[in-house]
C-alpha cells in the first residue's frame, strides 16, 4: 500500500472508505462514483499547489520510480556495462547500452533501490569515485560509436565517506563534468527525484537538462542547509523555501531547460504513465539534438554552463 503524506490526509480517508464500499460495488455504485470524483479533485488541488517542502517529500517517496524502473519501462534490448576498469564497479550508478524507438543509445543513472537490501546494495544512490569514472568510460564509448547519451539523476549527493575522499571523490566529479562538457555527442539529463550537490551535476552537465515536476535540484539538502544556517534541522521547511530547489525555480533561473509534468498524485502513483511521458520527451529531444551540428552542440553547451557560473 502506498504511503500517504500528512498533506494527503483527506485523500487517505476517501481511499479507506472506497476500499470498504468496493466490497459491495453494486449497492454502492453511485456513492463510489461521487467519492472517486471528489478524490480526483483533491489530487488536482493538492498537487497543483505543493510548497517546496512538500515537493521535497514527494521527490523522496519510497515508491517513487528510480533509474532502474525507467530504464526497464522506456528502453529495449538493455545491456548493462560494469566497472570503471581502474578500481571497482559502483552499484550506485547503473549504465549501459539500450534502444529507444529502435535507435541505439547509451544511458547511465544513479539508483537508490526500493528495499532495504537493494538500498544497501546501491549505497542509497550515493556514488563513489569509481562510479563517476564508470560514467566517463561510458561517455567515451558513446562518443566512439556516435550515440546519444541519456542520464537519470536521483541522488542526495556523492558519497561523503573517508574511502571515497581517499580515492579522489572531488577530482572524479570534476572530471565527469568536464567529460560531459567536451563530449561530441548529444546528451540529455533528467532529474527524476533528488538532484543533490556535485553528486548530481557530475552526471547532469548535458545539452538538455530536464526535471520531473515534483523533483528537486539543489546545492545542499534542506536538512543540511538548516543545520548550517540555523543549527537546527527543524528549520528544514524554511530551508527548502530559501534554497529555490523546485523545478519551477530551476526553470526560472535557467538551470534546467524544461519541466516534465507528473500525473496528479505524483510519479509514485503512476509509474508506467510517467515512463511513457518521459519516453516521448526523450525521443523528441534526441531527434531535436541530432539536427544540430556537433561543433555547434559542444560550443553551445560550454557557453550554457559558463553563463550559469558567471551569473552565480
Amino acid at each position: 500500500m502506498i504511503k500517504y503524506f500528512e498533506f494527503e490526509n483527506d485523500i487517505e480517508k476517501i481511499e479507506i472508505l472506497l476500499s470498504q464500499l468496493n466490497k459491495n460495488k453494486e449497492l454502492n455504485f453511485d456513492k463510489i462514483g461521487k467519492l472517486n470524483k471528489k478524490k480526483d479533485e483533491l489530487y488536482k488541488r493538492i498537487y497543483s499547489n505543493l510548497d517546496p517542502w512538500q515537493k521535497v517529500q514527494v521527490s523522496r517517496h519510497g515508491e517513487r520510480p528510480h533509474t532502474l524502473d525507467y530504464v526497464q519501462n522506456i528502453f529495449d534490448d538493455i545491456v548493462f556495462l560494469h566497472g570503471d576498469k581502474k578500481y571497482a564497479d559502483d552499484n550506485a550508478i547503473l549504465g549501459g547500452l539500450a534502444k529507444i524507438n529502435g535507435k541505439s543509445i547509451f544511458f547511465i543513472g544513479t539508483e537508490k533501490g526500493n528495499t532495504m537490501e537493494t538500498r544497501i546494495k546501491h549505497n542509497f544512490g550515493m556514488a563513489k569515485p569509481e562510479g563517476y569514472r564508470k560514467v566517463q568510460r561510458l561517455l567515451k564509448l558513446a562518443e566512439k560509436f556516435k550515440l546519444p547519451f541519456i542520464s537519470f539523476v536521483d541522488t542526495a549527493g556523492a558519497f561523503p565517506g573517508k574511502d571515497a575522499e581517499e580515492r579522489g571523490q572531488s577530482e572524479s566529479i570534476a572530471s565527469s563534468i568536464l567529460y560531459f562538457l567536451k563530449t561530441k555527442i548529444p546528451t540529455v539529463s533528467i532529474i527524476i527525484g533528488e538532484g543533490g550537490s556535485g553528486g548530481a551535476i557530475g552526471i547532469a552537465a548535458s545539452d538538455r537538462v530536464l526535471m520531473l515536476e515534483h523533483s528537486i535540484y539543489s546545492v545542499i539538502s534542506p536538512e543540511g542547509c538548516a543545520s548550517i544556517l540555523w543549527r537546527n534541522t527543524e528549520f528544514s521547511k524554511e530551508a527548502a523555501k530559501t534554497l529555490k530547489l523546485t523545478s519551477a525555480d530551476c526553470k526560472n533561473f535557467k538551470i534546467i531547460d524544461d519541466i516534465i509534468p507528473e500525473p496528479y498524485g505524483g510519479a509514485h502513483r503512476h509509474p508506467i504513465k510517467q515512463a511513457e511521458i518521459l519516453k516521448g520527451k526523450i525521443i523528441s529531444l534526441i531527434d531535436e539534438l541530432k539536427q544540430i551540428s556537433i561543433k555547434e552542440l559542444v560550443q553551445t553547451r560550454k557557453e550554457k554552463y559558463l553563463n550559469i557560473t558567471s551569473d552565480i
